[in-house]
């Protein structure tokens, strides 16, 4: 498997989180109403856990342990790509109109874009870092050659399916609410993930060019994705409020990917 082409691979990696995404996303046609507030605040949290847990062993430590091993110091690429990572969610926060769920007020440049339009970009915001930590995880297992890498992207990959499947769900329902049919809420839904194979394989396609740019490409998917997790996914969990259901969420999501992670990497 290793030979093949590492765009392949992430390619691959990122269609299965884009599949679970549109599988969450199919749940328009099961549910009437919208996902109870317990369980939403339960799948956020497990999304921020997860994207933690994956930041720390998918990403920031391999880019520390890649940079040692070329001779450099391994913090360097992985405070400096974090940062650039943050900044670079913070620009598109700042420019892409988008609406998050259960919110009045859309974000970024004032647009002319229907609600529904922003809502779906709101997730697609979340799916960017996503996509090219997958694909990066992938194209590190072909650099190394090693299959304990391998499995490590495999789990990645696995983790982040594991919470698109919900957030899936969380955008085709409110647009079913917002008054598209069951097929148009599905299809902007599962629409929203796409970024994810795109983002994963074009990361893919310059780091690889680059090979001592893989430490800084993976610090900053994780310093994307920590921006989400506290920007978004957290107040959108209603953490502030003490909920223990969201809390206890993002523990179980950290456990799980950690888990995957480990076992399995």
């Amino acid at each position: 498997m290793n030979e093949l082409h590492p765009a392949l691979l992430a390619l691959a990696g990122t269609g299965f989180t884009f599949l679970c995404t549109a599988a969450g996303a199919a749940m328009v046609f099961l549910f009437r109403g919208e996902i109870k507030a317990t369980f939403q605040r339960i799948f956020l949290g497990f999304a921020a856990g997860v994207m933690i847990a994956a930041s720390v062993w998918s990403l920031l430590i391999p880019a520390i342990e890649m940079a040692e091993e070329a001779g450099g110091i391994g913090w360097v690429p992985a405070a400096g790509g974090f940062v650039l990572g943050g900044l670079f969610l913070l620009a598109l926060d700042r420019l892409l109109p988008h609406l998050h769920p259960g919110s009045d007020e859309p974000e970024g440049i004032s647009s002319s874009l229907k609600r529904t339009t922003m809502l779906v970009f709101a997730v697609t915001l979340h799916n960017i870092p996503e996509g090219m930590a997958v694909g990066l995880a992938f194209a590190l297992s072909v650099q190394t050659g090693s299959p304990v890498t391998m499995a490590g992207a495999m789990a990645l990959a696995l983790g982040m399916g594991l919470q698109n499947f919900p957030e899936g769900a969380a955008i085709s329902l409110p647009l079913k609410k917002e008054g598209l049919s069951n097929t148009k809420s599905f299809v902007y839904g599962a629409l929203s993930g796409i970024v994810e194979p795109i983002g994963g394989v074009l990361a893919v396609l310059i780091a690889g060019s680059i090979t001592p740019l893989m430490p800084w490409f993976l610090a900053f998917a994780a310093g994307a994705m920590i921006y989400v997790v506290v920007e978004e996914l957290i107040p959108e969990a209603h953490l502030g409020e003490h909920s223990h259901a969201g809390t206890a969420g993002v523990m179980l999501g950290f456990l799980v990917m950690m888990i995957l992670d480990v076992a399995l990497g």
